[in-house]
């Protein structure tokens, strides 16, 4: 991805970024001197950062503070129009990443920021249009939608692998040895890093992945199956005890 030069110009507290991206495209882990509101137009991303994992739709963006470093991935072909905020706006994270929900109006803003440049002047039009963008972005509500990540590099080589295919049935067994370990001591330790079992941080991870497919308006059948239940039924059943609605409701929604 391209980057912004990171800058603190006080006549711009707020710079906007446009660019296409490739269906599989990773831009490996880097941080930024500015916070990061990452959002897309169209297209899905996930962010993995030390502590949790995201995925993204349109209808959603993330708060990124300064110097947090994340990595970035495309699921499929993505529009990004991400704007970076220097230190004289409010954190809106408060120190940690957010997912926000994003508003027609929300949308709307990003959009036209992100074709401002890195110059303008914040006592006409453009200044206007930022300091409304801020409240907008206070108002909104927060998505919940993400999982921990643990520190211990052989669990997170199998949570990067079930983050890059939530489909992927291979057991308990099959994940400790990737990860190099007897089953007892990966299941202790995955529990005492995650707060969670394999299995549950797989429905998690699972359910993060099929609102994000819901959210882009994938069929719900593609989306059962996408992450890797053998059934639309199987998948309704599970997604109805998580959210109190079948999926069908919540894309309508």
């Amino acid at each position: 991805m391209k980057h912004f030069i990171d800058s603190d110009d006080p006549c711009c507290p707020v710079i906007g970024l446009e660019d296409e991206y490739a269906p599989g495209f990773t831009d490996e882990e880097h941080s930024h001197g500015r916070a990061q509101l990452l959002y897309a137009s169209s297209g899905v991303m996930s962010v993995v950062v030390e502590a949790a994992s995201f995925v993204i739709p349109p209808q959603r963006a993330l708060w990124i503070p300064a110097g947090i470093a994340h990595e970035v991935g495309c699921r499929g072909h993505v529009s990004l129009r991400t704007l970076y905020f220097d230190r004289s706006v409010h954190d809106f994270g408060e120190g940690h990443c957010r997912v926000i929900e994003v508003s027609d109006f929300l949308r709307a803003l990003i959009v036209e920021v992100a074709h401002f440049g890195a110059k303008y002047d914040m006592d006409a039009r453009e200044g206007r249009i930022i300091r409304l963008l801020q409240e907008e972005i206070a108002a909104m509500p927060n998505a919940p939608y993400h999982v921990p990540m643990p520190r211990d590099p052989r669990l997170l080589r199998v949570c990067r692998a079930i983050l890059q295919d939530p489909s992927d049935q291979r057991d308990l067994d099959e994940w400790a040895k990737i990860a190099g370990m007897g089953r007892r001591t990966f299941t202790r330790l995955f529990k005492q890093e995650t707060g969670m079992g394999v299995a549950m941080w797989r429905q998690q991870v699972r359910l993060m992945e099929a609102l994000s497919l819901l959210a882009s308006g994938s069929p719900v059948t593609t989306v059962a199956f996408d992450v890797g239940y053998e059934s639309p039924s199987a998948f309704t059943a599970m997604f109805h005890r998580a959210f109190g609605v079948p999926p069908s409701q919540y894309r309508v929604r």
